[in-house]
């Protein structure tokens, strides 16, 4: 439950990792909750807040928003009501102090009774939290999750210098062509990751054809990336619309090796494109939209890339997140 919740805020919690975490009492399970965006409560102290609303429903906690201020409000207020509480995590809780207060002090501080970890945090900066709870004497299990090591794939490589991935869209049969393909709740979530991104690449034909804007105007925060269209090319009508979003730089190039020196990247395309940036990328985004029914259904595995989690958008769009298995894999 805490992986599937994580993976639904997966691109956007950048430059931190995706997150989930669900807190039990008695074999009750009172809470799963996820890190939804950098900056914001981690997922194990949105966790905490909404098992402790759950049994003080008129609490003062309800009004609280901020990391800080729930950290301060739980350690003052606990009463000893996580004493018979377990909480599980996808990964370690953080040991650091930076935006967020450390998640191990928070646990530390509330008496929690055993901590499940998925995956140990690889982050040098961030980790310790393992020892710094059993040093307290509460109980800590690691999992040693594969699915939770899948979870934390982008961080990890963003961790190593970049972080690259391809976003397409299609219907059941594989087909990209004649416009917007998925439903408007999938444009808000690619909206919502390019606010995330360091750079957009796309290909100089898409650009030509489709005179796209690629902006984020469907986001809660329209943030333009900056661009960089692929193409031997240089001459384009500046009139397009994705050249007239304010505070955008926009780069045009036949070469794309220079592209490490980014951090979190998104290309995105058809198939052509794909085809000659596959073995740059590190993951593969696909948006699969169902409405329309057909008979003949495009086989995923196709791409050779390795399925690393799916889930559903709502009743028409799926979205499926595939590794480059000929990438290092850093876990």
């Amino acid at each position: 439950m805490c992986i599937n919740e994580a993976w639904r805020y997966q691109l956007l919690t950048y430059p931190n990792p995706a997150v989930g975490a669900c807190v039990v009492k008695n074999n009750e399970i009172l809470a799963v909750e996820a890190h939804k965006e950098a900056g914001s409560p981690h997922a194990e102290v949105n966790a905490l807040k909404s098992a402790f609303l759950k049994s003080n429903l008129n609490s003062k906690l309800k009004d609280i928003t901020t990391s800080h201020e729930i950290h301060d409000f739980l350690k003052d207020n606990h009463n000893n009501f996580f004493k018979d509480c377990e909480i599980y995590v996808t990964l370690e809780p953080c040991n650091h102090i930076g935006k967020t207060p450390a998640c191990a002090m928070l646990l530390e501080s509330i008496g929690i009774k055993k901590v499940y970890i998925g995956t140990l945090d690889p982050n040098k900066t961030a980790s310790g939290g393992k020892e710094r709870l059993e040093n307290a004497g509460i109980e800590v299990e690691v999992l040693y999750s594969v699915e939770s090591d899948n979870l934390l794939y982008p961080f990890v490589k963003w961790q190593d210098k970049s972080f690259q991935f391809f976003k397409i869209a299609m219907r059941e049969d594989g087909s990209i062509d004649g416009g917007y393909i998925t439903t408007q709740k999938s444009l808000n979530l690619v909206h919502e990751i390019r606010t995330k991104l360091d750079l957009m690449v796309i290909g100089g034909q898409t650009v030509r054809d489709d005179r796209p804007t690629l902006d984020s105007r469907f986001a809660k925060v329209n943030k333009a990336p900056d661009i960089l269209i692929y193409s031997n090319k240089k001459e384009f009508d500046k009139k397009i619309a994705l050249f007239e979003v304010n505070g955008r730089v926009v780069n045009i190039s036949d070469k794309i090796k220079f592209l490490n020196r980014e951090q979190f990247i998104m290309y995105e395309g058809g198939y052509n494109l794909l085809e000659r940036v596959k073995n740059d990328i590190d993951m593969l985004v696909v948006f699969i939209s169902h409405k329309i029914e057909s008979e003949l259904k495009f086989d995923i595995k196709t791409f050779g890339f390795e399925p690393l989690y799916k889930y559903n958008i709502n009743e028409f769009d799926e979205v499926v997140f595939l590794k480059n298995r000929f990438r290092k894999n850093l876990l």
